[in-house]
């Protein structure tokens, strides 16, 4: 991969990662209700979810995705039903103040921002159809994916960790019982919103 390559894939990367989404709604979520250092739990495993992907697609799996119908609807509704799930359960969240990360605490984050990513089919598709435009197949691959790989998670690391401390930032203002749970109900309707909008849309929606 040549430099200029690797710089037109970096604006992609920016692109991609400013774009709103479940994942900036859980780290601004998360850095609002928690803080932010809680909400670098869910932020990493966003980014292993990503690793996930880039691997699907370098073993080749996503082009299968993207020509299975059944795999895609079936990978969709359960992508779906889970952000929809965690908009119930923010909505019902108790209004507690940002505090100490207890190690079950960064596990549950981390599975959070593992599943979000993870059973996104939309996530994989646009991976599968993104990264082949950037791969030279006369180098080698392994390299190559390695710094697409190392883009990305910096990329999304540097736009999540932005999107939580400006939403910690704001939630200090905000740390009273009554102002946490219309945050808590917010952002569960965000997700719950982002969920239905994932169960009705085709793959170009």
């Amino acid at each position: 991969m040549s430099f200029a390559t690797w710089l037109g894939f970096l604006v992609a990367a920016i692109v991609i990662a400013v774009t709103p989404g479940p994942g900036a709604v859980l780290s601004m979520s998360t850095g609002m209700s928690l803080g932010y250092r809680p909400a670098l739990a869910a932020i990493v495993g966003l980014q292993v979810a990503l690793l996930a992907h880039l691997a699907v697609v370098a073993l080749g799996l996503g082009a299968l995705l993207a020509a299975s119908d059944e795999a895609f609807a079936i990978l969709r509704l359960l992508g779906a039903a889970y952000l929809v799930w965690l908009g119930v359960q923010k909505w019902r969240a108790p209004a507690t103040v940002p505090g100490a990360v207890t190690p079950d605490r960064g596990r549950s984050l981390f599975v959070q921002g593992l599943l979000v990513n993870l059973v996104n089919p939309k996530a994989i598709l646009f991976v599968a159809a993104l990264v082949p435009q950037f791969v030279d197949s006369a180098r080698p691959l392994a390299l190559q994916y390695m710094m697409i790989a190392a883009t990305l998670c910096a990329v999304d690391i540097v736009v999540m960790s932005i999107y939580a401390l400006a939403a910690a930032n704001v939630g200090r203002w905000l740390a009273d019982p009554r102002a946490l749970r219309w945050q808590n109900r917010v952002f569960g309707s965000f997700f719950v919103g982002a969920g239905a909008l994932l169960a009705v849309a085709g793959r170009s929606g």
